[in-house]
């Protein structure tokens, strides 16, 4: 006679193998193999290999790399995440490098920084937020991060130096800001050499960030801290967001607890499906669909640096 009764339960998986699933279920080939080069010993060749299809003659990175901007043409924002993969390869030097300098050096406003978009993105479809125009500025949030990769893995252009005069102006002469833009000073702060003078600056951002309440620093009450005007309904940022480490200069800016409970949040904002949500405007399906395990990992990798179990 067959047993009768409730059947077992199947075993819990870990945050990391249901994020596993995630990826290989909806990522594209370059989120694959860096999931598989950061969590299972993959090699940096075939990563390295997938975001060549993304890269242009001109040295830049197009064909929608960052998801929100779609078309084949180089921007900054493709470049500076193709930096950030080869950085997590630890292969942000040499030829390549100083290609992408070039092209650099190329789009840059008279400043000498970055503009958030190229007017080339005009005709291909792109991102409301992300408004393309004839004569852009110079912007922090996209040559901050760059200058920081660059000077983190020892680079040295001649599209830096005023590149780097630009972001410690920019930084320092902050009196309001967005999240977005903070972590881009944090990633430039993080990195720049003059050590004494970051420390200095990110302290000033980091009173910045608390009087105007740019971190949750509460999940429970996420609404008792304002959204930034244009920001998607809910797109609060959290301590994580700043600190993705702890040696970013930005986990001075939290307590121990503040801590705690953002990475408490991060860990349990997980989803059913493996993957971690967006929290930004969701204006086409693909971009939603490409930006998920993108997210995913770097909130697996955000976990791991601050001691959290993944598996």
């Amino acid at each position: 006679m067959a047993e009768t009764g409730a059947s077992p339960l199947p075993p819990a998986r870990s945050p990391l193998t249901r994020a596993e699933h995630f990826v290989w279920l909806t990522a594209r080939v370059l989120e694959q193999r860096l999931f598989a080069h950061h969590f299972r010993d993959g090699a940096a060749d075939p990563v390295e290999t997938a975001l060549d299809a993304y890269r242009n003659d001109d040295g830049g990175y197009g064909h929608a790399l960052e998801p929100d901007l779609r078309g084949p043409v180089s921007q900054p924002l493709h470049t500076a995440h193709a930096l950030r993969v080869l950085d997590a390869l630890g292969r942000c030097t040499g030829q390549r490098v100083e290609r992408v300098c070039r092209y650099l050096t190329a789009v840059s406003t008279p400043e000498g920084a970055l503009p958030a978009v190229d007017p080339s993105q005009r005709g291909y479809p792109a991102a409301p937020f992300i408004p393309v125009v004839d004569d852009p500025p110079g912007a922090l949030l996209a040559t901050g991060p760059v200058v920081g990769l660059l000077h983190r893995n020892e680079v040295w252009h001649a599209w830096l130096f005023r590149a780097t005069d630009f972001c410690w102006q920019a930084v320092e002469s902050l009196e309001r800001s967005h999240p977005y833009e903070v972590e881009a000073a944090v990633a430039f702060l993080d990195a720049v050499p003059d050590r004494p003078r970051a420390e200095a600056a990110a302290d000033r951002l980091g009173r910045l960030v608390r009087e105007h309440r740019l971190a949750v620093l509460d999940p429970d009450t996420p609404d008792a801290f304002p959204v930034a005007p244009g920001y998607a309904p809910g797109e609060h940022h959290y301590p994580h967001d700043y600190a993705r480490t702890p040696r970013s200069l930005a986990r001075a800016w939290f307590t121990d607890d503040e801590m705690t409970r953002s990475l408490d949040f991060l860990a349990a904002t997980q989803q059913q499906d493996g993957g971690w949500p967006i929290r930004w405007h969701q204006w086409a399906p693909a971009t939603a669909i490409e930006a998920r395990p993108m997210v995913t990992i770097e909130s697996l990798r955000t976990l791991e640096a601050h001691g959290r179990p993944l598996d």
